[in-house]
């Protein structure tokens, strides 16, 4: 093994393995993490980077090998020990509780004690406000997290994780949610936090990250331990190799010839939820892949909302078919042919509680007849057809949404939906968080439904899979479509990595161009 920044071991997890019934989740695996490093844990969905983070969280038991916190040798550790052993945890999918006060989640199960053996809220507020003063973030310590935007809220995740004096912190995706200006502050952060002596282990899909920020990288694939290098021994060609176990093109492999027709299937003018602005305008072709880019806020997920109807339309004209259409609710959008993969698929588009295949039917219910016999065989050759299409990996139709990996779970939501045979499709991040092999089926299948016939609205803040699929990119700023122009412009007919790069330089710049014009 690599030393670390200072060779003093914080964690080690030696042969570690666990099964779920047949499945071996992790074979003998080994992972050292050192104090003052950022250490990167890197794999697809199902590689097993979630079995062993939850098995040093202490909510997971490992079916055998040893873990080593700091010195001290435990078979297996408890959610309370590692919290003593200073393991703190910083969740892809948010922990805290919005009807709670940010200080009341950020010292939750760590409150502060009065004299009097009571809970003491000013302390717990004061000594927020501190954590948040060193973070360099200002957010109110007594406003109720719900009433927070996402960012706030995994930055409250962050102070969370920080309250309990963590010197080993994992953070799994923690800038999905960020802007940009809070995604420095993280990095800012993480780095002074390695500069203190803490360990950090880091999770995330977004290999720009991982360059920037880890000393070293853990790749597991198939449960295995694949290798541990420095980053600088990566380049993201091997890097990708070692996460897939094979090497890989960039994303433009996957445009390909515009499909998009002259007609056009729905118009949006001056579209707004209220306020003020010119709102958003656009035309959508039948065939065509129109891909919406914007900065975090600028729009984006609340335009797909009000398209669909999970959102008043405050002014403005949607045009379906050239014929003036109100969307008043979900139903109505189904009903012509409409549907939408929410942004967040675990709290938005799935009963995670369910099976594979109720998740399925539920969009579809009304097509499947009254006599439960036809809506059983009907429904389950619908969810056999969406399995097979969509490539979901699952013991079965009747296992629990929950037990399959994220991006399985995103297969599932997007396959639901195409149950629904829409004809205009729209994705809001739909490769959001999932591993490099998943997002790629999705690329290639939104290129495959345009080429059939349907108009897809594909919004992303990944700017070189916006390049690969869309044949336009409009962008958005503050509620408006400040430009528009063909992907193929920017990228110029040139497909070499060096030519991605410097389309996705050229979006980046227009993205803030429309931030600070729109």
């Amino acid at each position: 093994m690599n030393a670390g920044a200072n060779g003093n071991i914080a964690v080690e997890m030696r042969a570690i393995s666990k099964r779920f019934g047949g499945v071996h989740a992790l074979r003998e695996v080994y992972f050292s993490a050192q104090f003052g490093e950022i250490h990167a844990l890197l794999g697809e969905n199902g590689a097993g980077k979630s079995t062993i983070l939850t098995i040093l969280r202490g909510v997971l038991a490992p079916d055998s090998g040893e873990i080593i916190v700091d010195g001290s040798s435990f078979p297996s550790l408890t959610a309370k020990a590692a919290r003593e052993h200073g393991i703190g945890m910083i969740f892809q999918e948010m922990s805290l509780v919005p009807t709670l006060t940010v200080a009341q989640n950020v010292f939750l199960n760590n409150e502060p004690l009065g004299r009097t053996g009571l809970i003491n809220e000013r302390a717990m507020r004061e000594r927020s406000l501190e954590i948040f003063r060193d973070m360099g973030v200002e957010i109110d310590p007594a406003a109720l997290v719900g009433e927070l935007s996402t960012g706030q809220q995994q930055l409250a995740e962050i102070a969370k994780a920080l309250s309990q004096d963590a010197r080993i912190l994992v953070l799994d995706e923690p800038t999905s949610a960020l802007t940009a200006t809070e995604v420095e502050i993280l990095f800012g952060l993480v780095r002074r936090l390695r500069g203190e002596g803490k360990a950090i282990i880091y999770v995330s899909h977004r290999m720009d990250e991982i360059f920037q920020l880890a000393d070293r990288a853990t790749v597991l694939r198939d449960g295995r331990h694949i290798d541990t290098r420095p980053i600088a021994d990566y380049t993201l060609t091997t890097l990708i190799a070692d996460i897939m176990g094979k090497a890989t093109r960039d994303l433009l492999e996957y445009a390909t010839a515009s499909t998009s027709s002259e007609d056009v299937v729905l118009e949006v003018r001056n579209l707004r939820s209220g306020g003020t602005g010119a709102g958003a305008s656009f035309a959508l072709h039948q065939g065509e892949v129109l891909g919406i880019a914007g900065l975090l806020g600028s729009g984006r997920s609340r335009l797909a909302r009000m398209l669909f109807g999970l959102e008043p339309v405050g002014a403005g004209e949607i045009l379906l078919r050239n014929e003036p259409f109100q969307i008043t609710s979900p139903q109505v959008a189904m009903a012509a042919g409409m549907a939408l993969v929410p942004e967040d698929r675990r709290r938005q588009g799935l009963v995670l509680q369910h099976s594979v295949a109720h998740n399925i039917e539920l969009p579809v219910l009304g097509r499947l007849g009254a006599s439960a016999f036809i809506s059983g065989r009907t429904g389950r050759q619908i969810v056999r057809d969406t399995i097979s299409r969509m490539g979901i990996k699952t013991q079965s139709p009747d296992s629990a949404v929950n037990t399959l990996s994220g991006g399985n779970q995103q297969k599932v939501v997007i396959g639901k939906w195409l149950a629904t045979a829409p004809d205009i499709l729209i994705m809001d991040e739909a490769t959001a968080g999932i591993d490099i092999g998943s997002k790629g089926e999705i690329l290639r299948l939104v290129r495959e439904l345009a080429s059939e016939g349907k108009s897809i609205i594909f919004i992303s803040s990944e700017l070189a899979e916006l390049l690969a699929v869309s044949d336009r990119i409009c962008v958005m700023a503050r509620g408006e479509i400040v430009q528009s122009f063909d992907a193929r412009q920017l990228v110029a007919g040139d497909q070499d990595p060096q030519s991605e790069l410097q389309a996705e330089q050229k979006l980046q710049l227009l993205l803030q161009q429309g931030k600070r014009h729109g």
